[in-house]
């Protein structure tokens, strides 16, 4: 009886998909169809759509949309990209129909991130309004904020002429990730955001979670039709320090910052100690990455004011000394990490102690190491080794760019197979495939291909099948 079952619901599936597929062949009959469409046929129908960059199909979809919220999820496409994007936004009933004496549009959430692990739709619970688990939960102009104010004001029994228009007009959320890049066909997008928000009157809440911004002072004016506040990535290249200050400032809940060549005159003048004070603010802060951001021996300024719970911590080319190595593994940061990344930084120039001392420190929670380009010799990476080797959560590990010799790589392969959650190594060419090491046009590739098969076999002998070595040449 349930083998039936299931070879039943698996044919209704198959002959949902079938069904979309033949709507989609006749583009006029679709759009037309969507009124008597079942529900059940709307979700196949949208994604086969969606793949098939059919512009009109989903601008009608979203209109008719029969669900409280609609996901991009997991689709992905290349091709049209932001045309795609735009008609979905088109189709957004964002005023009511002059036409129509009632108004009540199903669709209330328009997610356009690329979410894996997102479904096409949410499943619909009762609560006291429409519900989502992506809906904003951080805005006053929220749907979550809006409507429990409206049933506030209804418990109470307030109605006046300013509150009652509200009422045939409901809140919708547009959800987006943005990449200020600079390209023409990204600046149209922007405008196009921009003049759909403005159109709406207030009844469309445009909600960025993930802001990247390539050089600051040519976005300054797009930046304003932005609720910064529903911000919890920001990843910010070309700045002034002064200008990611007042960013943080209204970016309140991030958990993510990554900057990079940042300009500030010094460490110890008064903007930066007010980038500390403002960074302090941030309690939800789990991962922060600093690239071309100078803090040689200024690092304990930095993790004073950190949250302990952070997880995620990469300083690349931030020229790290040996004391701001020491000063690391001695913080509360230190043992929660997850993933750290000290690349670029010539921390292993004079003594490896520091270094050893923060492993140990580390090895309970660390996933994923990048230590590339750190001057790591024979000698240091010898004595690092057995703390190395604690780190028993090590996922993935990157030391390329090192001046490593063949011996010492093969035996620290023998020795890294007991870790049985390291499955990625990216490694260093061995020092002896260059006529002079790391020097552009000098490595034997002849001899590359021979270091990357006896690191296969070797694997193979110690039957560690699921884990790859990978020489990182360039």
């Amino acid at each position: 009886m349930c083998t039936f079952t299931k070879m039943d619901q698996k044919t209704v599936a198959t002959l949902l998909e079938l069904a979309a597929k033949s709507l989609l062949s006749n583009e006029p009959a679709a759009i037309h169809a969507l009124e008597e469409l079942p529900r059940d046929l709307f979700v196949p129908l949208f994604i086969d759509a969606f793949m098939g960059g059919h512009e009109k199909i989903l601008k009608a979809m979203v209109r008719a949309w029969p669900f409280h919220c609609l996901h991009i999820g997991a689709l992905s496409v290349q091709e049209s990209y932001y045309e795609i994007l735009e008609a979905m936004i088109d189709g957004l009933q964002i005023l009511p129909d002059q036409n129509s004496s009632s108004w009540g549009p199903k669709l209330r959430i328009l997610d356009l991130r690329q979410d894996p692990d997102c479904g096409t739709t949410c499943s619909e619970i009762s609560t006291t309004f429409p519900f989502c688990f992506k809906s904003c939960v951080y805005s006053q102009h929220s749907i979550l904020k809006i409507e429990e104010a409206q049933h506030s004001v209804k418990c109470l029994g307030i109605v006046n002429s300013e509150s009652e228009p509200l009422s045939t007009q409901k809140p919708m959320e547009l959800l987006v990730d943005l990449s200020f890049n600079g390209t023409l066909r990204t600046k149209q997008f922007l405008s196009f955001l921009q003049s759909k928000v403005e159109q709406s009157f207030g009844s469309l809440h445009l909600c960025c979670r993930d802001l990247q911004i390539d050089k600051m002072s040519a976005h300054k004016s797009v930046l304003q039709f932005l609720d910064l506040g529903c911000i919890d990535h920001l990843e910010l290249n070309q700045a002034y320090l002064k200008e990611v200050t007042t960013l943080l400032a209204q970016m309140i809940h991030l958990n993510s910052i990554s900057l990079s060549n940042i300009s500030f005159k010094h460490c110890k003048r008064e903007d930066f100690r007010t980038f500390l004070i403002q960074l302090g603010q941030l309690s939800n802060l789990q991962e922060l990455s600093l690239a071309l951001f100078c803090l040689t021996d200024q690092l304990h300024k930095l993790l004073r004011i950190l949250p302990p719970q952070l997880d995620t911590l990469c300083l690349s080319f931030c020229g790290l000394s040996n004391r701001d190595i020491t000063v690391l593994s001695q913080s509360s940061q230190a043992t929660y990490l997850k993933l750290l990344n000290l690349s670029n930084n010539q921390i292993f120039s004079e003594v490896y102690e520091p270094f050893q001392t923060l492993l140990e420190k580390v090895s309970g929670t660390l996933q994923y190491l990048e230590i590339n380009n750190c001057l790591i010799t024979d000698s240091t990476l010898s004595a690092v080794l057995p703390a190395l080797s604690h780190c028993t959560h090590l996922r993935v590990l990157s030391f390329a760019f090192n001046p490593i010799t063949m011996p010492l790589l093969m035996g620290l392969l023998q020795h890294l197979t007991c870790l049985v959650d390291l499955k990625h190594v990216i490694c260093p060419v061995p020092v002896h495939c260059y006529e002079q090491w790391n020097f552009p046009g000098s490595l034997d590739r002849q001899k590359l291909a021979e270091v990357q098969a006896q690191l296969t076999a070797r694997l193979q002998v110690l039957r560690r099948d699921d884990m790859t070595w990978t020489t990182c040449p360039e």
